[in-house]
């Protein structure tokens, strides 16, 4: 199969062939129709964050499941799926206590030292990544790393679910459990911020404040239902929520961007009692700097991990969500490219252009 695989950090994605196992046990084979191009693929790239190469990334996906191993029941040829990087093991105690996206037992989703590679490149072993590597024509997996959705849904928009919408929804259904009435300002309004934005309202939050340096995100936001939209650049941004908010701030804050410095505006947007979600992916060595004082009117500052999903019930709701008209995905698609032109979809992620690029494997 073709596959975009990272031989070195900071260099281009490589089109290769590259060979999968067949499915062993609790495995399946899933032939990808869609796969997003994610922020977070991009930080590994760069070198920020560690991985072994060569290395296939690429996480938010779905497909067609080909083939199933021995032990698999919940999944049969014909079935559509979405892959998602919060694999579970089922067993551990975040999973048994309805954690799943913190799971402790990944381990048990890994082939052992002595089993050969799921992924392999001229002999030798291409690493796994998030137990998916979904920039490859194949997907070879745990059953737990995938959701069974209706084959109603279009699968390049059931790949946006995968990674994006899930953790936008979950940071604000489960992470924050954000309420009825509520205010909530989201600072950054890519595919994640436009996604807790659309679940806001979804919730029935009142006042949704979107915060980004790109104007054309902003009109965006709008769109997907923003109340208000602040550019912050030479602005005094926590004042305009606070002005928004009866001189109170938000309930909720959501940084979506992954900047330390945008963490602190974030949380001096809240108010009394307050939470600030902490959405954006950072660097091992990044440090939040926060004033005392204001955790005396008990404000919050929590860690997100894809939303505190929990992706096997998320997902099919998310589906449903779409198919009946309340949650927008078709214009968060804004590119579609084969996989050939991977490296073009990275670069204007850099410069900030559209929301998602798609790779299209059957287009």
């Amino acid at each position: 199969m073709k596959a975009a695989v990272l031989r070195a950090f900071g260099a281009p994605l490589e089109i290769e062939t590259v060979s999968h196992a067949n499915p062993g046990f609790r495995e399946v084979l899933v032939e990808v129709a869609a796969t997003g191009l994610c922020h977070t693929d991009l930080h590994f790239m760069q070198g920020h964050l560690p991985v072994p190469v060569p290395a296939i990334l690429g996480h938010e996906t779905a497909g067609v499941v080909l083939a199933v191993g021995a032990g698999v029941s919940a999944f049969a040829p014909g079935d559509h799926v979405v892959g998602c990087l919060s694999a579970f093991c089922g067993g551990c105690e975040f999973c048994l206590s309805g954690r799943p996206s913190i799971c402790e037992g990944g381990d048990h989703l890994v082939r052992t030292e002595e089993e050969p590679s799921r992924l392999s490149s001229a002999g030798h072993a291409v690493t796994q990544f998030m137990n998916l590597s979904a920039f490859a024509e194949r997907l070879l997996v745990h059953e737990n790393a995938i959701v069974k959705i209706d084959k109603a849904m279009p699968l390049d928009r059931a790949a946006l679910i995968g990674c994006g919408v899930t953790t936008g929804f979950g940071a604000v259904v489960h992470t924050a459990n954000v309420q009825a009435g509520q205010s909530v300002a989201v600072v950054g309004c890519g595919a994640v911020g436009l996604s807790i934005l659309q679940s806001a309202r979804i919730a029935g939050a009142v006042d949704v404040i979107a915060i980004d340096i790109n104007d054309a995100r902003l009109e965006t936001a709008r769109r997907f239902g923003a109340t208000a939209s602040i550019n912050p650049t030479g602005r005094d941004v926590v004042a305009e929520v606070r002005a928004l908010t009866d001189n109170k701030g938000v309930h909720v804050a959501y940084e979506a961007v992954g900047t330390p410095k945008l963490v602190e505006q974030s949380f001096l947007m809240t108010r009394k009692g307050g939470t600030t979600v902490m959405v954006g992916l950072m660097g091992d060595g990044a440090r939040i700097d926060l004033p005392f004082a204001h955790f005396i009117a008990e404000r919050r500052v929590m860690g997100c991990d894809m939303g505190s999903n929990q992706f096997r019930t998320d997902v099919p709701r998310l589906v449903r969500l779409y198919l009946d008209g309340r949650l927008n995905l078709d214009d968060m698609i804004t590119a579609r490219i084969p996989l050939a032109g991977i490296n073009e979809g990275f670069e204007a992620m850099k410069r900030g252009d559209g929301i998602r690029t798609v790779i299209d494997f059957h287009g």
